[in-house]
């Protein structure tokens, strides 16, 4: 049965609800038919924030990405979001149609009683919590068949690893954006698919030093700058600037050294990136440290606060020097 206008302001009355303070249309819920089958498990709710609403609104994808053993997460054209699932002790209704306060606002009803069915119902929902892209799947999956040119064996091999665009974004557990950037960090190459190359100086200076300081634990910092300048090509200028995040000079020691520290064979987690960094040196200044957790900041987070959060600051001869929070074995 519908209720009726008495039947409403008698509710109110009981609840010693004042009629003049609230809107004068009035929603009267109902189950339906269906509703109690339509209940929690049935759908899923999601929780987003307006920049995901309004990329759906504008015909974008939202997609969920994990393996079995993985925890999903859910990304956008450019970000990846935690998926977590958040109980409510408030029952949420689904209710196709409803229309909210500020809808009923802009509209002429006059004490008009809207009668409403639910449809379901559920008691939690999913919520999105931006969180880093896990990448470091991408560089073992690329490690598979390193390319070794046109004419390799394992080139005509038709058994070979190889993953197309597509493959990736099936098995890494990231954005498209953010998988792209990465696929240029690591160096990797399309094939079948370039048209025009050109040589980038930094990165062949950098793959050149990459290349003499993995035959070496230490290198002396001056004989690797001069063998260095000698091993790229003719014109091309060599700097330390070049090696961030890939190779760490020692200052202090006599004679000053260089020696090889990749950045992407360091931990994914925060605590264990600091604990792997401060077992390798004792104290570092934000210079050096910077390159080695700069990926580890997130959308507002700093490398000052980083640092904050895992490391005790202190002044060494003038400089401000940072070290573990914590006894490292």
């Amino acid at each position: 049965m519908k209720r009726t206008r008495e039947e409403v302001d008698a509710t109110l009355q009981i609840a010693k609800l004042n009629a003049a303070e609230l809107l004068p249309a009035v929603h009267c819920l109902g189950f339906g038919p269906g509703a109690s089958g339509a209940a929690a498990g049935d759908f899923c709710l999601l929780e987003l924030e307006p920049t995901l609403c309004q990329q759906l609104e504008d015909g974008h994808s939202l997609v969920i990405r994990g393996d079995k053993d993985e925890q999903a997460v859910l990304c956008s054209k450019d970000k990846t979001y935690d998926l977590k699932i958040a109980d409510t002790s408030n029952m949420l209704l689904f209710i196709p149609g409803c229309k909210t306060p500020d809808q009923l606002k802009k509209e002429d009803s006059h004490c008009n009683i809207i009668h409403t069915e639910i449809f379901g119902f559920s008691n939690n929902y999913w919520e999105l919590r931006r969180c880093r892209p896990k990448l470091k799947k991408l560089k073992k999956l690329l490690m598979e068949n390193p390319y070794e040119g046109p004419d390799s064996q394992k080139e005509k091999d038709s058994n070979s690893s190889k993953y197309t665009t597509e493959d990736l974004l099936d098995q890494i557990q990231a954005s498209e954006e953010e998988i792209m950037t990465q696929l240029q960090v690591l160096n990797a190459c399309e094939i079948g698919g370039e048209v025009y190359f050109e040589l980038d100086a930094d990165k062949i200076c950098r793959a050149t030093a990459q290349m003499l300081l993995q035959n070496a634990v230490k290198f002396n910092l001056a004989e690797f700058q001069e063998v260095w300048q000698q091993s790229v090509p003719e014109g091309m200028i060599t700097s330390l600037d070049q090696l961030k995040g890939l190779a760490l000079v020692d200052r202090h020691s006599r004679p000053e050294i260089i020696s090889l520290l990749k950045v992407d064979d360091l931990p994914e987690d925060n605590q264990e990136r600091f604990n792997s960094l401060f077992s390798l040196r004792e104290k570092w200044t934000e210079e050096d440290i910077a390159p080695y957790i700069q990926d580890l900041c997130g959308e507002k987070q700093t490398i000052g606060a980083l640092l904050t959060k895992y490391s005790r600051s202190s002044m060494q001869n003038g400089v401000k020097v940072y070290n573990s929070r914590r006894p490292i074995s």
